[in-house]
Order: structure tokens, then C-alpha cells, then sequence
């Protein structure tokens, strides 16, 4: 049984948090930089210039992307071989998250009671998911969402006879009704199958995956492309402003459902789609 103390638990989600804020992922960057080169609309591609711009002063001058610097979500695979030691997983994942927030000097955006709206004052309590893996190790995904495009994201219950064409429109529907809200260019991360709570889970673990890197079957690889051609005929655009390039990238997870059932999630990000992830 391997041992990981909770102290380094800790260090490395306040590394990861810091991290995930300052510097723009290089499959977005890469993005960004193909997509200044395929907007026709002239204000489009200003817009995409300076969002470049923004993320290379923000990796130089050690400051945060966005100013809204999210509500920490954080993926845990933690090894059925490994054993915490020194205190509790949760609160060591909170401790990292209240360090790395207050030494990043990042805004915090979380309230204690979501009708009350107190907030915590240092970015707590993180949104936490667990998953029990083979082996001894521990990997930490830390992505802090910024709510202007999470509350854009949607979940609906279609029937299995809507099938691949009902998935298309309700996640077209979603990003036509979003408009200019969360800050396009956008990723987008689409959570097919399972239950309710499941297919949401997936749309949030799909914008893990870098946009460069297209689903390994070939029938959602094509979904992926579809969607993201159909998206990009909106016309929405940079900013909202009109243009070509409303989305980098989408994103398909799935997962086995019931036979009554089509659960499908769509979990929208801005062009900051921040991600690190560490394994102890």
C-alpha cells in the first residue's frame, strides 16, 4: 500500500489552481492562432489577435487570463493501492485550492449557500469529483470554470427515437440560444448517455480532452466534425460580434444508457479553457 501525504496533496492543487489561471493551454493557443487566419470578418480577427495577445501578457506578467477565475472543479483518480495519509483527501484538495487562490491573487467566486450568497472569501469549497482506479497512483485534474459559459450549458432527456439528429439540433439549439453569453470563441463539451447526472459529468470531463485530439471512433469523430461545421455557421462569431469562427472545438464523451433513454449534456467554455493535472 502506497502512502500520499495530504501536505502534498495540497501543494500540488495550489500549484494547479495558479497554473490553470495564467497560462492559456497550447492546443487553445494553437487554435486561436489557425482561427486569426480563417475569420473573414475583419473585427472577428481583431478580437482573436487580442485574446492571443491577452494570454501571452498573462504567461509573461504571471496574471490571470480571465477575471473571472472560476469556481474550482476538480477530476480525482485515485489508486485503489494508495492509502492518505496525515488528514483528510477532501479538505488537503479545499487547503490547495485556498492557498493557491490567494497566492495567485485570484478572484473569489464562491458563496456559501447559493440563495443566501455569503461568499467564502478564499474560493471553497471545490467541486469535487472521485474515481477509484488500478494501481498505487493519484492524478489531480484541476479546471476552474468561469460561470458566464457554464451558465450557458444545458441537459436534456431526449427519447431514443430522436437519435443522432435530435443530439444535433438540441446542441445546436443550445449554442444558437447562448449567443455572444459566454465569451466565443467556445469549446464545447457534449456528455451523451448514462443517467441525468452522468451525461452532464461526461459534457464536463469532454472539455479535458484537447480540441486537437478528435474521438477515437470513427462515428463520434465525425459527430465531433459536424457539429463543430454546423456551430460555425451561426454566424455568432468572436465576442458575439458576427464572424466565421464561433467554435474551436467539440468535444463527444459517452456512455452506456438505459433502453428507454438519450441523456445528452452540452457544457460550454469560453476560449479560456483551463486545465492542469499532476499525478502524485
Amino acid at each position: 500500500m502506497r502512502e500520499i501525504s495530504v501536505e502534498s496533496i495540497s501543494e500540488t492543487v495550489e500549484r494547479l489552481c495558479i497554473e490553470a489561471n495564467y497560462y492559456l493551454n497550447e492546443d487553445i493557443k494553437a487554435a486561436l492562432e489557425k482561427a486569426s487566419g480563417e475569420e473573414e470578418s475583419d473585427i472577428g480577427r481583431n478580437i482573436l489577435c487580442s485574446l492571443i495577445e491577452n494570454a501571452d501578457i498573462a504567461s509573461k506578467e504571471q496574471l490571470a487570463i480571465c477575471q473571472d477565475t472560476g469556481m474550482a472543479i476538480v477530476f480525482v483518480e485515485l489508486g485503489q493501492n494508495v492509502r492518505i495519509v496525515g488528514g483528510s483527501l477532501e479538505a488537503a484538495i479545499n487547503e490547495g485550492v485556498r492557498r493557491g487562490y490567494k497566492k495567485g491573487f485570484l478572484r473569489n467566486s464562491v458563496v456559501s449557500d447559493p440563495l443566501r450568497r455569503e461568499n467564502t472569501r478564499d474560493n471553497t469549497p471545490a467541486v469535487i469529483h472521485y474515481e477509484i482506479v488500478e494501481g498505487d497512483g493519484l492524478t489531480i485534474h484541476v479546471a476552474p470554470k468561469g460561470f458566464g459559459s457554464e451558465n450557458m450549458s444545458a441537459l436534456k432527456m431526449l427519447k431514443p427515437s430522436d437519435g443522432v439528429e435530435g443530439v444535433k439540433k438540441f446542441v445546436i439549439d443550445t449554442i444558437s440560444e447562448a449567443g455572444a453569453n459566454p465569451c466565443p470563441p467556445i469549446v464545447v463539451g457534449v456528455g451523451i448517455g448514462g443517467s441525468m447526472e452522468k451525461a452532464a459529468l461526461l459534457a464536463k470531463k469532454a472539455l479535458l480532452r484537447p480540441i486537437d485530439r478528435r474521438h477515437p471512433d470513427s462515428f463520434y469523430r465525425a459527430l465531433e466534425e459536424s457539429l463543430l461545421e454546423s456551430i460555425n455557421k451561426l454566424g455568432i462569431g468572436p465576442a458575439g460580434l458576427g464572424g466565421r469562427i464561433t467554435a474551436l472545438g467539440v468535444n463527444i464523451e459517452t456512455y452506456p444508457t438505459h433502453i428507454a433513454g438519450l441523456p445528452v449534456a452540452v457544457n460550454v467554455c469560453c476560449h479560456v479553457l483551463r486545465h492542469r493535472s499532476a499525478s502524485l
